[in-house]
């Protein structure tokens, strides 16, 4: 069986930058197994599958890291949804996708798109010893929602980080998002997800769905920008809407091709 597969970096104005992700449209699903495989050999942060609903009107989808699937990948959702928007159905303004009962909306923003995915609002917690350690240095304040959030005082301390990924893959919850506030934006950030397969992931959706409700709160605006500070770095516009937050970028196909499996 031949499948096509594109590989489209999200969160960029060009290709080679953002968060590439693996786009693998289906007619109908695949064995678990078998798209695991494929997540393992695309070897990428994410690979997501998509599928159209019996009534046609959306596409359930799945995320898959090269070791396991996931829940609420943000940058592959993207991607799935640039993809659909500019191959599949152009004449659509926006396109519909579900998964375990939520609904996540990708729309044409100009030359960009928005998505738009629940908030995942954190809270003060007591953090495990072993966080700050697996960190190298100690954060200013520790939250968590789906992921620990960490607070630290400046952008270089964002910057200097060199994370034990081992440590970090330990800890009870799957993910660190790391962020300071930023000069150049209203804040940046970086994201550990080694439990996950992901050591650093170059621009995060996710994470960003946990950010926007810290920095709104925090800064109190509704709009915000934030930089993502990995070596391919990412800009992402956030609007906080009550208990959904809107995510917006651009996206560039790297590659079209297709796979044998």
């Amino acid at each position: 069986m031949d499948l096509p597969i594109y590989i489209i970096d999200a969160f960029a104005e060009r290709p080679l930058s953002g968060n590439p992700a693996a786009v693998c449209p289906l007619s109908s699903w695949l064995p678990a197994a078998t798209m695991q495989a494929i997540a393992a050999e695309m070897n990428l942060s994410e690979t997501v599958f998509f599928a159209p609903e019996p009534d046609g009107a959306a596409f359930g989808i799945r995320w898959f890291t090269p070791t396991r699937e996931v829940e609420l990948i943000g940058h592959a959702t993207l991607a799935a949804g640039y993809h659909v928007l500019k191959e599949m159905r152009r004449g659509s303004t926006a396109v519909r996708f579900v998964s375990g009962g939520e609904v996540f909306t990708v729309e044409r923003d100009g030359q960009a798109l928005t998505l738009e995915m629940p908030a995942l609002s954190p809270r003060p917690i007591a953090a495990p010893a072993t966080l700050a350690k697996a960190l190298g240095r100690s954060p200013k304040t520790v939250l968590a929602a789906k992921h620990y959030l960490c607070v630290f005082e400046q952008a270089d301390d964002i910057r200097a980080l060199a994370p034990d990924m081992a440590a970090l893959a330990r800890l009870n919850l799957p993910a660190v998002i790391v962020t300071a506030p930023s000069d150049d934006a209203d804040f940046v950030s970086r994201f550990f997800a080694p439990a996950n397969g992901v050591p650093e992931d170059p621009v995060s959706g996710v994470a960003h769905l946990c950010l926007a409700p810290y920095w709104a709160e925090r800064l109190g605006k509704t709009k915000m920008v934030g930089h993502q500070l990995s070596a391919r770095g990412g800009i992402v516009r956030c609007e906080l809407r009550g208990d959904r937050v809107r995510l917006g970028g651009s996206a560039a196909v790297f590659l079209s091709g297709k796979i044998s499996i």
